[in-house]
């Protein structure tokens, strides 16, 4: 109830801002002022990480240079690896061989499966035969479902100084740990994201779209990171501490997103999060419209829900940099501005039929800005990462942001609305893993 009230208030004092710039101010949509603020924010990191070569480039120089991390030759914890897997016979055997591959030697692995109807078990105790190394844990078929519900029924039989968190799609290199385990080493770190990357990203479009906003989202971490912000844990290839799961008390059982819920808790303890965007961890990209809606449906409702769920700490915990809350607010942004792209459309429209003096066609103008502001940081973020000539990242870029606008704006706005009107519930809708190139749907064109 408090999660309608808080959000119904943003809403309606949203919408009176936007009434304010229509009637009162010469400024013709506040959205635009939205744009500003996010641009400005977007120029902050930016010149973060340009500042940030530009030190490692004159320590070189200066042959005073001696690596990103000051104790990595001395932190080399016992890792917990982890590896949640519900109805996952199509990939649990290759993952858990892929990770048993790490070039590190001071880990363990520990296969969790979640009340699975198909042969996951059956999969995971032949392979622990054969690799003791390798352990499971059954949970029983009443047990509280989600991932976290896993994580933290695991956590007491794990070792480990550190947990490293594994989606059972999952693939590394071998020198995953070895490269990660550094971030870990400033006591004031509490947890680390390896960057995320789509390994069939070929198959249609639809994969290559969510790669190129993985791209992105890498692009904007470690902007996070340079500015020590509130980055954010991403589930796969995560590494937390002991001692700072510990302090915040494990994992948020009723949560619709185990890591960004995750990310912020620890923020409000003061610990700080990094992100390693030298350090791959690989996933299966959705093949089907579908199954994505659902997924980010998932994502952008439990997003949503943890800033209302901490608002209150955002804005007054004690342990909280102002540097921290500021970018935390300014993320707030991406969830506001569809709302208010869909709420500006709508005063138009109904200013339009009255016959009113209306900007209609102004206000048209607005999705269209929306999206080139996605394609200018996707054609920087695709430069960056994967090096393709002009012509294929601006083609990729443009596919890439009319993606994320169709399948953002229209989320955002129906979430806003379902938790307002409607009764929570914790509808994870599972992501199904290994679907066999044969099963693509005609929805999705496998153009170039």
């Amino acid at each position: 109830m408090r999660d309608r009230l808080a959000l119904a208030t943003l809403l309606i004092l949203s919408w009176i801002i936007l009434f304010i710039f229509q009637k009162y101010l010469p400024i013709q949509s506040a959205v635009y002022i939205l744009f500003g603020f996010i641009t400005f924010y977007i120029f902050l990191i930016e010149t973060a990480q340009s500042h940030q070569r530009r030190k490692i480039k004159k320590l070189i120089k200066q042959g005073m240079y001696k690596g990103k991390f000051t104790n990595e030759l001395n932190y080399e914890p016992f890792v917990s690896i982890v590896i949640p897997a519900h109805n996952e016979e199509n990939v649990i055997k290759d993952t858990i061989k892929n990770i048993l591959q790490v070039d590190y030697g001071n880990f363990e692995i520990i296969v969790a499966d979640d009340r699975s109807t198909d042969r996951t078990i059956e999969i995971i105790k032949t392979i622990s035969n054969e690799h003791p190394e390798v352990s499971y844990h059954t949970r029983e078929k009443d047990s509280f479902p989600g991932k976290s519900a896993v994580l933290n029924e695991i956590l007491p039989t794990t070792k480990g100084e550190v947990i490293c968190v594994f989606d059972a799609d999952a693939r590394i290199d071998p020198d995953f740990l070895k490269n990660i385990l550094p971030y870990l080493a400033d006591k004031e770190t509490g947890a680390v994201q390896a960057r995320k990357v789509i390994i069939n990203r070929d198959t249609n479009l639809l994969t290559r779209c969510q790669d190129n906003e993985y791209i992105l989202d890498t692009h904007f971490q470690a902007g996070r990171d340079s500015i020590k912000g509130a980055v954010e844990l991403r589930g796969n290839g995560q590494i937390i501490k002991r001692e700072a799961l510990d302090d915040i008390g494990g994992w948020n059982n009723y949560t619709l997103t185990d890591d960004l819920d995750l990310s912020t808790r620890l923020h409000l303890k003061g610990w700080d999060v990094r992100f390693a965007e030298d350090v791959e961890v690989y996933e299966e990209g959705i093949i089907r419209i579908m199954p994505l809606l659902r997924q980010r449906r998932r994502w952008i409702e439990g997003s949503i829900r943890r800033y209302l769920d901490y608002f209150n700490e955002i804005l007054f915990s004690p342990n909280v940099s102002l540097r921290v809350s500021l970018d935390m607010f300014a993320y707030l942004a991406e969830f506001a501005l569809p709302v208010w792209l869909v709420s500006e459309y709508f005063i138009q429209g109904i200013r339009f039929v009255k016959g009113v003096e209306d900007n209609f066609l102004y206000t048209l103008s607005i999705a269209p800005a929306l999206c080139f502001f996605f394609v200018f940081g996707l054609i920087f973020s695709i430069r960056k990462y994967k090096e393709f000539e002009i012509r294929e990242t601006l083609k990729q870029s443009i596919q890439t942001g009319i993606y994320m606008v169709l399948i953002w704006v229209p989320i955002v706005c129906y979430i806003v609305f379902k938790i307002i009107l409607m009764k929570k519930n914790l509808d994870w809708g599972k992501t199904a893993h290994g679907v066999p190139i044969s099963r693509i749907q005609e929805e999705i064109p496998n153009s170039n």
